[in-house]
């Protein structure tokens, strides 16, 4: 498959920029409240749910990701870029991170008993959210649980110097109505959504956390459909 530009550019990106990353924001979480509690909300939401093995897609350093195996989940990292991926064993020997993408993701069907994907997404164009939010459908196992991260807003940014590092990226916002209707799309149901106002001290504008699940039961059809006529035909 032909990689698409974003991916390149957000790869190449981020191999440049690793080790200040981690630098920066390795102990951010603690200066964010909100952040936590959706991310407790969402381990709570796993563990009720008998637990399994929970991706952290886009996990850059893994600062997140150990911050998932605090909170009792058999947390792992999957990341598009090799040298994130690398900062993340460094620190986190005790943790497995791979490299991959979430437009294609090496792991099995309904493999996951969740998926996070924490800002992992700001660099990938709206109209080619649809293909991700399938591939998170299709390796979460049912009644499996989806929290997504991400800047409100509906516009594009391009990055030109960000971390220390000279660079060329877009930051894309999304409108939360949107993506809860994407995720509808894609066969998920929303549990929880929360829009916060953006700190002044480092941030430019609201963020956004969505907590869906993946039906523990295939839904059922609408009783106007033709698959429903079929069924009830076959039962008669």
């Amino acid at each position: 498959m032909t990689e698409t530009s974003h991916l390149h550019t957000t790869r190449t990106s981020y191999d440049a920029v690793a080790v200040d990353y981690d630098r920066l924001l390795r102990n951010h979480l603690a200066h964010l409240p909100f952040d936590r509690a959706m991310l407790g909300a969402f381990a709570e939401r796993v563990v009720a749910e008998g637990g399994g093995p929970v991706g952290d897609l886009g996990c850059g350093p893994g600062r997140v990701t150990v911050h998932l195996k605090s909170l009792g989940l058999d947390a792992f990292g999957i990341d598009l870029s090799p040298e994130m991926v690398a900062v993340a064993r460094q620190t986190y020997p005790e943790l497995r991170f791979d490299v991959g993408s979430m437009t294609g993701l090496d792991l099995d069907d309904g493999s996951l008993a969740g998926a996070l994907a924490w800002y992992s997404l700001v660099h990938t164009p709206q109209p080619e959210l649809p293909p991700v939010f399938a591939e998170f459908h299709r390796v979460l196992a049912p009644g499996g649980h989806l929290l997504i991260a991400f800047k409100a807003g509906d516009e594009c940014v391009h990055l030109e110097h960000a971390y220390g590092h000279d660079l060329s990226l877009d930051v894309y916002r999304f409108p939360p109505e949107r993506i809860s209707e994407l995720l509808r799309e894609a066969g998920f149901v929303e549990v929880a959504r929360l829009v916060r106002e953006a700190d002044a001290s480092w941030e430019k504008t609201p963020q956004a956390y969505l907590l869906a699940r993946k039906p523990a039961q295939p839904r059922a059809p609408r009783p106007d459909t033709p698959e429903a006529s079929t069924r009830d035909a076959a039962a008669s």
